[in-house]
């Protein structure tokens, strides 16, 4: 099963993170937020164990957080109140889970020979799923240090607003457009800032360059 999807391995992965971003747009609201969002992460935790499936050792770690994952999301459901505990847990677990499938796609497409579709999608899948790490960089600094950004406040009572809107802060941080409605005050959040910063940047001038290479090398042979 794993080796008939691997070759759509990039396209299955960014499929899953566009429908994470942009899944709100169809079922606004706290069903959102709740139900639907949770099961778009855990669907874009298989297409990263696809991702990662050549890899057995990863694979297997990256199985293990899919089970807590839905563990997390199961005790979610089943309790009336959110746990701290849980809300860290499940916020580690995709932490560490995008970290690996991003060096993991910077590693494939670092290592392939020919530009085709799935290095592109590969590429563009990589930068999104940086967007998501620095989204639980920014999450778990306001959930240790709450009011660490500003312009947050106006979303107290609609637990969907606060963490779309700090997703929002997270990509247009990373794409350094900055348009400055929501600010970091504390110095933690400010560092986190300029390292979300420096990843995109550092992301398309690396990658992007050795892509556009590796074509123009294979055009010329």
């Amino acid at each position: 099963m794993l080796e008939k999807l691997y070759p759509y391995r990039f396209e299955l992965f960014l499929f899953s993170q566009i429908a994470i971003l942009f899944g709100s747009l169809i079922v606004p609201g706290d069903f959102f937020e709740t139900v639907v969002s949770p099961i778009l992460f855990l669907i874009n935790l298989v297409a990263g164990i696809v991702l990662i499936s050549k890899k057995k050792r990863l694979m297997l770690f990256c199985v293990i957080l899919l089970i807590v994952s839905g563990i997390v999301f199961g005790a979610d459901l089943l309790e009336s109140q959110n746990s701290r505990f849980l809300a860290f847990l499940n916020m580690g677990t995709y932490f560490l889970f995008y970290i690996i499938v991003t060096f993991e796609i910077i590693e494939q497409i670092w290592k392939t020979k020919v530009v085709n579709k799935n290095v592109i999608f590969g590429l563009i899948s990589g930068y999104i799923a940086l967007g998501l790490i620095s989204f639980f960089i920014c999450l778990s600094i306001e959930m240790t240090y709450p009011s660490s950004f500003e312009g947050l406040k106006a979303t107290i009572g609609q637990p969907q607003l606060f963490t779309e809107r700090l997703m929002y802060y997270s990509y247009i941080t990373l794409m350094t457009i900055g348009y400055g409605e929501i600010v970091p005050v504390t110095s933690l959040a400010q560092k986190a800032a300029i390292l979300i910063g420096m990843m995109g940047q550092f992301y398309l001038v690396i990658l992007t360059a050795i892509v556009v290479g590796k074509y123009i090398s294979r055009t010329n042979d």
